[in-house]
């Protein structure tokens, strides 16, 4: 429980942005359309179910799809796997839309809004070009590798 314990212990308040792919669900290059079929990481799913459990904490999903269908195959994963990732705190964007961006950029995008806010972010992802880039970028941003979550 070292990412809990860490977590519980800040005094502030704390928005939590967890990416799906290889953090919450197995991420299977050879069948990465099939989303609904994916296997759930189940260790990292009870850690983060437990910190978002605490008061201070907004878990929010920021996820990158290819397809917009997707969206919908990710909520109804999370509908089952990770309900208490609230409905309206699930940011899943589709490349379909934003045809030209990459996901860090979409992601420093998204995460760029929120440092306005009075309290501490912190983003959870396994991709380390993408934390790279937020780490060059948003220097107030807290970024953990999803290996923070297993004990």
């Amino acid at each position: 429980m070292y990412f809990y314990n860490l977590i519980k212990d800040f005094k502030e308040e704390l928005i939590i942005f967890v990416d799906m792919d290889g953090v919450i669900t197995d991420y299977d290059f050879g069948n990465k359309l099939d989303f609904k079929n994916k296997r759930p990481l189940t260790t990292n799913i009870k850690t983060l179910k437990k910190i978002s459990e605490l008061k201070k904490v907004e878990l929010y999903i920021l996820s990158i799809c290819k397809k917009n269908i997707e969206i919908k195959e990710k909520n109804i994963w999370l509908d089952e796997n990770a309900p208490y990732f609230k409905k309206e705190n699930r940011i899943i964007i589709s490349k379909e839309k934003e045809k030209n961006e990459s996901s860090k950029y979409l992601k420093y995008k998204y995460l760029k809004e929120y440092t306005k806010e009075k309290k501490k972010i912190i983003v959870i992802d396994d991709d380390n070009e993408i934390l790279k880039y937020l780490h060059n970028n948003l220097k107030e941003i807290a970024l953990f590798q999803d290996s923070s979550l297993i004990d």
